[in-house]
C-alpha cells in the first residue's frame, strides 16, 4: 500500500519544506478555548490521522484530532501553538480527515513572533497577531492545503475555529529561522539537516516513506521513519535530490540504514553542484549530470555508515543528488560541512 502521508494531490510545499508544528520537533500546544471531545495535542500528532469505529470514553466518540464542544455562546473556539523553530511559513494544511458532522465550517490562523519563543509561556492577545491564514471556508473529512506569502518568521501561530468543532491535523510547513553569522569559520554543521533550512527539491520513489524523513534530526525510531522506495522491476536506480542548508565544503558523509534489514539498498554514490538559478524541476534534469562528490559504496543493513576519504574537491556546493542502487530504505543522510 502507498504511504499515506504522500497525497498525490498535496502541493509542493508540503514535500519541501519541514513541518515546524511537529511535536518530535518540540512543537507545543500551549492552550486552547475547548477541547471537551478531543484533546489539542492530538491535533499534532505525526502520523495520519485514523477512525476507530464503536471507540468511545467518557465524553462521547473518540475522534483522533482537537474537537471542542457545541458552541452555544457567541465567539469562537481557538487553539495556541508554540512553532518547534522560529520560522517562515510558506503554507498549512488544515485537515479534517473522519470529521463529517463536527467540523468547523471556517477556520484562520494568525501568527505573532515572541523573542522568548522557546518558553510555554501562551501569547497574551495584546501581541503583535498578524493573519497568515484569512478565515477560509473547510469541508468535512478532507486536506485544505492553503499556501502562504509572508516573509517574516513566527514562533507561535493561533488556530481559530469558527464557530467550534473538531481539525483531525495541523501541518505548518516552513523553514526554520537562524542566525549564520554566529557560526564560527571552520565549524561542520549538517548541511542536509531541516532545521537547518535544507529541504527535499524531489525523489523519483517514495512509495513506502517520504525522502524528506532522511533530513529530520534524531535516530529513525523504525522502518517508517525514513526514505523507503518500491522494489525496483526495471533497469536504473532511485534517487533524491536535496537543497543544503546553505552552500558549503562537505566534508563527511553519513548513511544510516537503521531498521532496513531485508531492504536495504545494495551501494549508494553522491553527486553534487553549486546551483545558480533555474526551477526546482529544471534540476531533475540538471542532476544527472552532476559530478560525483562521493563514488558508489556498498551498504550494509540496519547500520550508520561514515564516509570521509575520497569525497570529490568540488567546492562550495548548494546541491546534491544521492543515489541508492538499486533501491530500498535509508533512515536517515548526513552532509557534515563547512559553509561557504
Amino acid at each position: 500500500m502507498a504511504n499515506p502521508i504522500l497525497d498525490p494531490n498535496a502541493p509542493a510545499f508540503t514535500r519541501r519544506y519541514m513541518n515546524l508544528a511537529d511535536p518530535r520537533l518540540g512543537a507545543q500546544a500551549l492552550f486552547a478555548s475547548d477541547e471537551f471531545f478531543a484533546p489539542k495535542e492530538r491535533m499534532l500528532e505525526p502520523q495520519p490521522a485514523m477512525f476507530i469505529p464503536g471507540k468511545y470514553d467518557d465524553h462521547g466518540k473518540w475522534m483522533d484530532g482537537w474537537e471542542t464542544r457545541r458552541k452555544r455562546t457567541t465567539g469562537h473556539d481557538y487553539c495556541v501553538i508554540r512553532l518547534a523553530r522560529p520560522g517562515v511559513v510558506h503554507g498549512v494544511d488544515l485537515d479534517t480527515s473522519h470529521f463529517t458532522g463536527n467540523f468547523p465550517p471556517a477556520a484562520s490562523i494568525d501568527g505573532c513572533y515572541l523573542d522568548s519563543g522557546a518558553g510555554s509561556e501562551v501569547p497574551s492577545d495584546r501581541a503583535d497577531w498578524v493573519t497568515l491564514v484569512p478565515a477560509t471556508t473547510l469541508q468535512g473529512n478532507q486536506h485544505h492545503y492553503i499556501e502562504v506569502n509572508d516573509a517574516r518568521p513566527f514562533t507561535h501561530l493561533r488556530v481559530n475555529l469558527y464557530p467550534d468543532g473538531g481539525l483531525a491535523r495541523l501541518r505548518v510547513y516552513g523553514q526554520p529561522q537562524r542566525d549564520w553569522s554566529r557560526i564560527e569559520r571552520g565549524t561542520l554543521l549538517d548541511l542536509a539537516a531541516i532545521e537547518n533550512g535544507a529541504y527535499l527539491v524531489a525523489a523519483n520513489n517514495q512509495h513506502f516513506g517520504p525522502a524528506s524523513q532522511m533530513l529530520m534530526p534524531g535516530s529513525g525510531i523504525d522502518m517508517g521513519d525514513g526514505w523507503e522506495t518500491r522494489r525496483r522491476r526495471e533497469p536504473g536506480n532511485d534517487w533524491a535530490i536535496i537543497a543544503l542548508a546553505r552552500p558549503g565544503v562537505i566534508r563527511k558523509i553519513e548513511v544510516d540504514t537503521a531498521h532496513f534489514k531485508g531492504n536495504f539498498p545494495d551501494r549508494c554514490s553522491l553527486q553534487a553542484a553549486a546551483v545558480t538559478g533555474g526551477t526546482d524541476d529544471s534540476l531533475v534534469t540538471q542532476a544527472m549530470f552532476w559530478p560525483a562528490l562521493l563514488d558508489e559504496q556498498k551498504l550494509q543493513m540496519d547500520k550508520l555508515h561514515t564516509f570521509t576519504d575520497g569525497l570529490a574537491a568540488l567546492g562550495p556546493v548548494t546541491h546534491v543528488r544521492f543515489n541508492i542502487f538499486p533501491d530500498g530504505g535509508v533512515s536517515r543522510l548526513r552532509l557534515w560541512g563547512e559553509i561557504a
